[in-house]
């Protein structure tokens, strides 16, 4: 294996890598609209939650060892496959359909390979830094094991019991972590390691994009279906223009500023903690928009006038709502600037799910492009006032 260097960029070979994680968001959109219930919502939250740690250890990886090289290229791989299968298994993983394997048993065994083998990759990696080997085995002993354990215990249960063990694994999994500290872990690239996040926010984003056609697939097409398809673009394009020209530069910045420990705590912070729920919110969006098309472009079944229900409802909405006030959490870190109009948008977004209940899907869909623009608008200008009154 080949370290990296401090100008080291993503590979093609991490490319591909994330080519399953594509898929498997897909999957965690549809888990949650074969059901859309709180429950299942919160499960699907867990599940996004384990596939991101999946992701997560191998950016990590990938910052201090070259992805495109033969052995960790072989690793990549081998990883891609197991992720693969987790992925087949989420649709089942809360309700294992009879016959052939256990899906939440198969789902968690292939979790635990990823978890060992990002663990063995590392210490292979690094034979001399006898720093990390602590952290490794700390991190396994505290964030790896009892977590599969309970993820174990979870996959013979059902109903709540499942959702509520499984999350209890998750909150132990990355507590853990926080308590291992930044010792041994370093970020040698900045701009790697920020790029690659970036990448997967791309994959999230692109995910809802996929989503909007999903929810018209099969109908005739209509002009309704084309302003929310336009309406639903106009969101995604808001939070991207949010994260990329307004969050993710003063992040990388930050980061290339600092060194050592402080470094590696604030990449976890903003990057594998902070940045989850920036995935979880679009992941949430697109369950909104796909049920909003879908309702538009299915005129035998729903009325134009119909609103969105129960969680469809509030995920438009709400997942919006998570988004910004995760990028108002990294600003916050990063920077020490307190984004109120993203802190109040956020807030608005998230307690909006009660009008989207009273007012027909489409019109709420335009609503919130229309605020999501607003929105990106205003700080915009207010980032550029701050930054001129710095100057």
């Amino acid at each position: 294996m080949i370290a990296t260097e401090g100008s080291h960029r993503v590979t093609p070979a991490e490319l591909f890598f994330d080519l399953v994680f594509v898929y498997a968001i897909t999957q965690v959109t549809a888990l949650m609209a074969a059901d859309p219930t709180p429950l299942r919502l919160v499960g699907a939250m867990v599940v996004l939650a384990l596939l991101w740690w999946c992701w997560c250890c191998f950016a990590w990886l990938g910052n201090v060892v070259r992805a495109d090289t033969g052995a960790m290229f072989a690793v990549l791989v081998a990883v891609m496959a197991v992720v693969l299968v987790v992925s087949l298994t989420v649709p089942e993983v809360y309700d294992d359909a009879p016959g052939g394997l256990s899906a939440p048993l198969v789902f968690v065994l292939c979790y635990g390979a990823v978890r060992i083998l990002h663990l063995v990759s590392y210490w292979i990696a690094s034979p001399g830094d006898e720093a990390l080997h602590v952290t490794l085995r700390r991190t396994a002993l505290l964030s790896v094991a009892p977590p599969f354990v309970l993820l174990l215990v979870g996959s013979s249960l059902t109903g709540i019991a499942q959702v509520l063990v499984w999350l209890g694994a998750v909150l132990i999994d990355y507590g853990g972590i926080y308590i291992t500290g930044a010792s041994g872990w370093r970020v040698a690239s900045p701009g790697h390691f920020a790029e690659r996040h970036g990448l997967i926010v791309i994959i999230a984003l692109g995910e809802s994009i996929v989503a909007i056609g999903v929810g018209v697939s099969g109908l005739p097409i209509s002009t309704p279906i084309l302003a929310g398809a336009v309406a639903g673009l106009l969101v995604v394009a808001g939070l991207w223009r949010l994260y990329f020209r307004q969050i993710t530069e003063t992040a990388e910045h930050r980061l290339s500023t600092l060194q050592g420990n402080d470094r590696t705590r604030l990449a976890r912070d903003v990057y594998t903690f902070l940045h989850l729920p920036l995935v979880a919110g679009i992941v949430l969006t697109a369950l909104g928009m796909k049920k909003v098309l879908h309702q538009v472009a299915d005129s035998e079944h729903y009325d134009l006038s119909e609103p969105l229900h129960g969680v469809e409802a509030w995920a438009l909405t709400g997942g919006v709502g998570v988004f910004l006030l995760a990028a108002a959490a990294i600003l916050l870190r990063t920077s020490g600037r307190k984004p109120v109009a993203l802190v109040v948008g956020g807030l608005g977004c998230l307690g909006a799910g009660a009008l989207v209940a009273l007012i027909p899907a489409l019109l709420a869909l335009l609503l919130l492009a229309t605020a999501v623009t607003g929105l990106v608008v205003l700080h915009s200008r207010k980032t550029g006032t701050a930054e001129a009154d710095a100057a």
